[in-house]
């Protein structure tokens, strides 16, 4: 199974090319024209990473960003956009908590590497997480096996007592 991208910019022409630069990667990437009609394809396919334009009708990307990060906190969020300014990015950092802000024109190269920082990102999140998971479960069902005793010196004291 191909990580999943999803594009969403109100530009056809736009929309169009960074999907197919996307494409040429191992990604499967869908496009949305608007927050809503992404929201909507959200609702009904898991997204791994969510590049949004800052600049749409209706909802302004950081405020989708921050509704995607209360639905799909696991979605990796990054903004491209040709308007870029402080204020911008602040509201987007704050707001959506992304994890790139790109600025149009972005090449090739620059997406595909954000792309995939971002799946590594998100994939070292989901292990730290199934790990904390698995020592609650160990701890629930043996309690005290996650503790380590330890003498004045830091050193692990091993209790040969079973």
């Amino acid at each position: 199974m191909h990580p999943t991208v999803l594009i969403v910019d109100d530009e056809p022409l736009v929309l169009s090319v960074i999907k197919d630069i996307l494409a040429k990667g191992p990604y499967e990437v869908f496009g949305a024209r608007s927050a809503s009609e992404a929201l909507e394809l959200m609702a009904h396919q898991e997204i791994d990473v969510v590049i949004s334009d800052e600049r749409m009708p209706g909802i302004p990307g950081s405020e989708f960003l921050a509704i995607v990060k209360k639905r799909y906190p696991n979605t990796m969020r990054m903004i491209l956009t040709g308007h870029a300014s402080v204020e911008a990015a602040i509201k987007a950092i704050n707001e959506g908590e992304i994890y790139r802000f790109l600025t149009k024109p972005c090449n090739s190269e620059q997406l595909h590497a954000a792309v995939k920082d971002a799946l590594a990102h998100r994939e070292k999140g989901n292990y730290t997480q199934r790990s904390y998971s698995l020592l609650a479960s160990l701890e629930k069902q043996a309690p005290g096996i996650t503790r380590v005793k330890r003498d004045e010196d830091g050193a692990i004291i091993i209790d040969d007592e079973v």
